[in-house]
């Protein structure tokens, strides 16, 4: 039988036992009242790690010195810089991440394997190591500081993404937390953006990277803002087993695990889609009746990462052809005569063809800030849920001049 999952209030990625974190500013970006850019995630104890990350081929230095990090199987932390990518700036770029990982280990007194490092901001602009060096050692990290970190990777972000939940294993309270970025340059493959998580359970490490992989492939790979896979995305997962639960796979103790896993991160994806770059609706696309859930994922992602879908949601236009469009091209088997199609739980499409319906009631109900999708292939079992966010005016204006 699994446990009770319960969100808490105020919760951080320092909300499991055994972590802390905090923050300060480096002059990575421009001056602000409260900014901070530089922030470090610390495991007291041992942790056992993993991660998964973006699979493009101009790839962050940052990443590959975290990989190595997590490869070592020592890992207990994170330093991460806003403001500059450390990307497509050659040798140099690696070299400055080794770098930080050594400063990042000299402050919690740590081999430098045992910190990964993450950057994120402008592409072909090299760190700015001397500020690095002169300002790491202002950061007090304490068990309160996850709201400061979660600020600290922050970049056209207009909010922190956060949550914890608990949850009761072998008599014990097991808490997981998380903190994400990201609000452009946003569609996943194989993680998204920079997001870290932690929990104060005692996990193996194969049924860790299984676990994260799963969840990540359900809540991060399913979401779009702008159809571009960022250089640098990291997803990260500590445990250290600081509540003396020990949790195994293929137990209720674990089933609970990778639900509040999956709570979380799911959490993290929605809040990061709501906060698109220029972004006033969430999109939920849901495909059910798939062949399978690979085909449900391939589907849903389609409709959610559609730019004509997201401007007809932007204007409010109910152009459901965009929507079968996005279907149809998305590699997934389908049958046209069985598709069922819904906006709003108004009902568009039924066996292929097309249903009369009120348009206006449909329009009003499109100017809230969300809107669902529902299809249904009628073909098998597998499902799946997509979130996307409609594209506005704002959205080009803010690209057209990023760097100027």
């Amino acid at each position: 039988m699994t446990s009770e999952i319960t969100v808490l209030s105020g919760g951080s990625v320092t909300s499991p036992q055994g972590f802390h974190a905090g923050a300060t500013y480096a002059g990575i970006r421009a001056y602000a009242p409260g900014k901070v850019d530089l922030g470090m995630l610390f495991s007291e104890q041992p942790a056992t790690s993993g991660g998964t990350y973006s699979t493009s081929k101009i790839l962050s230095p940052s990443v590959t010195v975290t990989k190595e990090s997590v490869a070592s199987g020592v890992s207990q932390g994170v330093i991460v810089n806003s403001g500059c990518a450390n990307c497509a700036v050659g040798e140099q770029g690696y070299k400055d991440a080794q770098e930080m990982a050594q400063l990042a280990a000299k402050a919690f007194g740590v081999a430098p394997a045992a910190m990964a490092v993450s950057s994120t901001g402008i592409i072909g602009v090299e760190l700015p190591m001397g500020l690095i060096r002169n300002t790491v050692v202002n950061i007090e990290s304490s068990h309160s500081g996850g709201h400061d970190f979660a600020r600290s990777i922050l970049t056209t972000d207009t909010v922190t993404k956060e949550i914890a939940v608990s949850f009761s294993a072998s008599g014990k309270t097991v808490t997981l937390g998380g903190c994400a970025k990201g609000s452009g340059m946003i569609h996943p493959n194989m993680a998204t953006m920079l997001a870290y998580l932690t929990t104060d359970a005692e996990l193996d490490t194969a049924f860790l990277q299984e676990t994260l992989s799963e969840v990540v492939n359900s809540s991060f790979n399913m979401i779009d803002i702008d159809g571009d896979t960022s250089t640098n995305d990291t997803v990260l997962l500590f445990a250290n087993g600081a509540s003396g639960a020990a949790i195994k796979k293929d137990t209720p103790e674990g089933e609970t695990f990778i639900a509040a896993l999956l709570e979380v991160c799911t959490h993290l994806a929605r809040e990061m889609v709501k906060d698109g770059e220029g972004a006033t609706k969430l999109i939920e696309v849901t495909v059910e009746g798939a062949e399978s859930v690979a085909d449900a994922r391939l589907a849903a992602r389609s409709v959610a990462s559609s730019i004509l879908v997201k401007t007809a949601i932007h204007g409010n236009d109910p152009n459901w052809g965009r929507i079968m469009m996005a279907l149809g091209k998305s590699g997934a088997e389908m049958i046209e005569k069985n598709i069922g199609l819904y906006i709003n739980d108004i009902c568009i499409m039924d066996g292929g063809l097309p249903v009369p319906y009120f348009k206006e009631s449909l329009i009003a109900s499109m100017q809230g800030t969300e809107v669902r999708i529902l299809a249904n292939l009628n073909l098998g079992t597998g499902s799946a849920i997509g979130w996307g966010c409609n594209m506005s005016e704002e959205f080009v204006t803010f690209n057209s001049a990023y760097t100027t």
